[in-house]
């Protein structure tokens, strides 16, 4: 039980992680070493012999490292062999100047480092390294022209005539070995690709234009260095027809992909530049014809033309890609502005490729392949031949001017100049054995390059340890297994621990009934399986959880708790049971035995007033409360209780004057001059208490209330501190004064108010009389005083 303890503890105490990581191992029910490490990599098997206790199966020993230890299996004693990287062979890249006299043959120019790795891989542990890409300068190149000869490109024919030469001296400055071919196509020989009347196969043209026969596709020139060759060649073509317009051109490409020898590709960058003016067909398309066998992908060439194309269908672009692939060629498509949309759709399709915009004439068919090829060999892309079942593999690049790429954008670095260095860091997975369990080989290459880099594949499908395994051991009852790893592998038809049992008799009653406990019903306490007349303990989903005992009558998960925590989180759970951890008791562990938490400021426990308990104060007298028993919300103050006795002994004073020698004698007494001299709280290593209290004549005393060794002390200032009285004059002239100067503030506010309301009076009768209009009338009482009398004889004379 003590070991099963350090089983469950272990995992109960590490980390997050590393408890998934067990409960992975633990629930994979391993039954040998090699079943174990196949689970992950951090599962390791304990070989001891004598690690497994009562109630555990096999499947015990496998576990995550970290656990192994926590339960005593010697580090020694633990199989956990683990994957590697070994480098066979690490030519270095080529470091070469074009300028330079020496030439070096294909085969020893070196691009790609290292070039093969024995690589050893265990379950679910990944293994990295590095692969380093360095583009050669003066590299050769083999460049095939395939040209499409329908009547259309007749005006492009004419123009080709001096590619050969032309082309050489462009490529002297890219490379110095520079060799250059030529083919034709046009279609399928059959109808209704072709009229098969005898003078349209003898003439497809019409009216007066003389044009060979019709063919499918046809090598003119091998691989060579001679460019006037390649112009005279040229020179002598003629243009032939057909009758619909897509074109037999992908016939021609998988007969020239396949026919190494007959075109004579070397193991040097291969460019294919196909030129049409015209779309294509592919696979399916041959049913028109009557031809429905798939194209095989190998070479018919027969006096360097195809035979076998009113056979076997056109190949579909899968099939093309895979072609190009295998013979690392590089396509160039170099056709007309209406058919682009149509080859970049291609292009997409098929790795290492470029289109180029051909002019009616094919003029500018130079610059296009010049600036193709720039395009295609500024680029590195890897890919990976066929991966084993279980493994995966990743990529990731470190490009030009540390520019990191991954997923898919991992495996390929752009950009990339003569000279210039970039790496690849690859990541191979395995996650599971194989079924055969031999090594693989894989190969790495870039894609349009000829060297690849090989892969040795091994696997580690079991312990070191089943190396040493006995047959028919001894150990293994009578002989019934393999004693390996610490355990035993039985043969067929055997079971149990130690192969003791056949599977014919492993519930038979005899059996069963030594695995009831105390002669009871329930087998194993039906938390287990009974296997040969022995108990092995279920697994909980969470393997921190575990049944044990001989009955799986025990487990560590089924104890009190506390704060819905197991055993309070202050003990284990062994078989139902808590066991607490030091200072810690109770059933489920929540009392605590420290009294830590119940001591008082004075240094008490519980201030004297009671026991500590669990942890927390238990106060004998009903009356104290809080955490200490230092709160008595019915008892007076400390300096109220002692006040009156204070007051009779220091100034004899107060209620108890009469009675203080016999009240008030449980306390020293010591006088001070004054309050600075009373002891302070920081003085003392005691419990002290500041008192300030008032008599009946309004006097106020001070002192201080100490216990010090079970002896109270009261420190107590000898002078009452009285009030003084009032000073009357001063009070009295200061009411007189106040009412004097708030009787002439009253005149002045009086007066202010009358000055501004007179004088908006005034300006009032000022506007009143300006505004006045008078009546000019006369009075009709008044009679002036001179009376004027005419004379009425008077003539004016």
């Amino acid at each position: 039980l003590s070991v099963l303890y350090f089983f469950t503890y272990g995992l109960m105490t590490v980390d997050p992680v590393g408890w998934q990581l067990g409960s992975i191992c633990i629930k994979a029910n391993a039954q040998s070493c090699g079943e174990c490490i196949q689970v992950s990599e951090t599962c390791g098997w304990c070989t001891d012999e004598n690690f497994l206790t009562v109630g555990e199966s096999k499947s015990a020993r496998c576990d995550d490292l970290e656990s192994l230890k926590k339960r005593n299996c010697n580090e020694a004693k633990i199989e956990n062999p683990r994957g590697g990287v070994t480098i066979d062979k690490d030519k270095p890249v080529t470091d070469r100047k074009k300028d330079k006299a020496e030439k070096l043959k294909p085969e020893q120019i070196t691009q790609i480092q290292p070039q093969k790795l024995t690589v050893t891989l265990r379950s679910d542990e990944p293994q990295t390294f590095r692969l380093k890409f360095k583009r050669a300068e003066d590299y050769p190149i083999d460049l095939y022209y395939l040209m499409d000869l329908s009547f259309s490109m007749e005006d492009d024919l004419e123009n080709l005539k001096n590619l050969g030469t032309d082309l050489m001296k462009e490529m002297q400055a890219i490379t110095s070995d520079f060799r250059i071919g030529f083919g034709s196509f046009v279609e399928k020989t059959v109808m209704p690709y072709i009229s098969t009347t005898p003078a349209r196969l003898i003439n497809p043209c019409t009216g007066n234009q003389n044009c060979t026969s019709p063919f499918s596709y046809k090598n003119v020139l091998k691989l060579t260095n001679n460019g006037a060759e390649f112009n005279r060649l040229v020179s002598q073509q003629q243009i032939s027809g057909n009758l619909d317009s897509p074109e037999g051109g992908f016939d021609a490409i998988m007969q020239v992909a396949v026919c190494e020898e007959q075109i004579g590709w070397r193991n040097v960058t291969r460019l294919l530049v196909f030129s049409t003016d015209a779309g294509f067909h592919f696979a399916g398309d041959g049913k028109l014809g009557g031809i429905v066998l798939p194209n095989d992908g190998k070479c018919h060439l027969e006096n360097n033309i195809y035979t076998m194309s009113h056979y076997y269908d056109y190949p579909s672009i899968a099939h093309l890609v895979q072609k190009l692939s295998d013979h690392n060629i590089q396509t160039i498509f170099a056709v007309t502005e209406e058919f682009q949309p149509v080859y970049k759709e291609l292009k997409n399709l098929i790795p290492k490729s470029a289109v180029g915009t051909l002019s009616s004439n094919s003029s500018n068919v130079i610059k296009l392949i010049i600036d193709a090829y720039n395009s295609l060999s500024s680029e590195v892309i890897l890919e990976n031949g066929r991966l084993p079942e279980g493994v995966s593999i990743t990529y990731k690049s470190i490009c030009k001017n540390d520019v990191v790429g991954t997923g898919e954008n991992g495996r390929k670095c752009s950009n990339i100049s003569i000279g210039d260095e970039v790496y690849f860091n690859i990541s191979i997975e395995s996650k599971k054995c194989p079924s055969n369990g031999k090594s693989e080989i894989i190969k790495i290459k870039p894609l349009g390059f000829t060297e690849e880099v090989e892969l040795v594949l091994n696997f580690i499908c079991d312990c070191q340890c089943a190396s040493k395994g006995e047959p028919n051991s001894a150990k293994c009852h009578e002989g019934y297994g393999t004693f390996e790893c610490g355990a035993c592998k039985c043969n067929e038809g055997r079971i149990g621990r130690v192969c003791e049992c056949s599977k014919d008799e492993v519930r038979t009653e005899d059996l069963d009934a030594n695995c009831r406990k105390d002669n009871g019903t329930d087998i194993c306490s039906n938390n287990g399986d009974c296997v040969c007349g022995t108990c092995e303990c279920k697994k909980r989903e969470n393997p921190a959880e575990v049944y044990s005992g001989k009955y799986c009558e025990c487990d560590n998960f089924n104890c009190d708790r506390s704060n819905n925590k197991l055993c309070g989180g202050h003990g284990r759970c062994e078989c139902r049971k808590c066991i607490c951890d030091t200072n810690y008791t109770g059933s489920a562990c929540d009392c605590s035995l420290d009294t830590t938490s119940c001591l008082a400021k004075n240094g008490q426990i519980c201030n004297g007033r009671g026991t500590c308990e669990c942890g927390s104060c238990k106060c004998t007298n009903a009356k104290f409360q809080g955490p200490t028993c230092e709160i008595c919300p019915t008892c007076p103050g400390v300096c109220a209780e002692h006040k009156e006795c204070v007051q009779c002994r220091a100034f004899k004073a107060g209620e108890k004057k009469s009675t203080c020698e016999q009240d008030c004698k449980y306390f020293n007494l010591i006088t001070v001059k004054d309050r600075e001299n009373l002891p302070q709280p920081t003085d003392q290593s005691f419990p002290l208490t500041h008192c300030k209290e008032r008599d009946a004549n309004d006097c106020w005393f001070y002192y201080t209330y100490a216990v010090r060794n079970d002896t109270k002390e009261v420190y107590v200032v000898e002078k009452l501190d009285c009030p003084r009285g009032p000073d009357i004059i001063p009070i009295v002239a200061g009411v007189v004064a106040g009412i004097v100067l708030i009787g002439l503030a009253l005149l002045l506010i009086w007066k202010l108010l009358m000055i501004i309301h007179d004088r908006r009076e005034f300006a009032k009768f000022e506007k009143e009389k300006m505004n006045a209009k008078w009546d000019t009338g006369e009075n009709p009482i008044y009679k002036s005083a001179v009376t004027t009398v005419v004379n009425p004889k008077y003539e004016g004379k």
